[in-house]
């Protein structure tokens, strides 16, 4: 996991969901691909996916239930997880949780 991106351009119009809970920026490479990083303060969300995701954790700790799953898993940073596309998930921050997420 790398802690950085190089050669890249940011949108500056911030993404701002659940009023203020989650801010993220889109990110698009040199190659078309696009991922956006963020955070997400202390909560618990659903989001909706359109394309398949991966959630990277640099920062934090969660957890994460997906669609039609009953149990929870924990997350922390260095770990990430996927989400199919046209599903949800839900998520608890227990703490502010850095994210980065890659559209697969």
């Amino acid at each position: 996991m790398s802690d950085r991106f190089d050669g890249v351009s940011v949108v500056k119009q911030a993404n701002v969901y659940f009023d203020g809970t989650c801010v993220s920026h889109t990110v698009h490479f040199a190659d078309g691909t696009r991922k956006s990083l963020g955070v997400i303060f202390p909560s618990t969300l659903t989001f909706s996916t359109g394309a398949p995701e991966r959630m990277e954790v640099p920062g934090g700790r969660c957890r994460v239930r997906l669609a039609g799953a009953t149990d929870w898993r924990g997350y922390g940073a260095g770990e990430s997880f996927s989400v199919p596309g046209d599903s949800c998930f839900d998520i608890e921050t227990l703490e502010r949780l850095d994210y980065v997420c890659h559209f697969e």
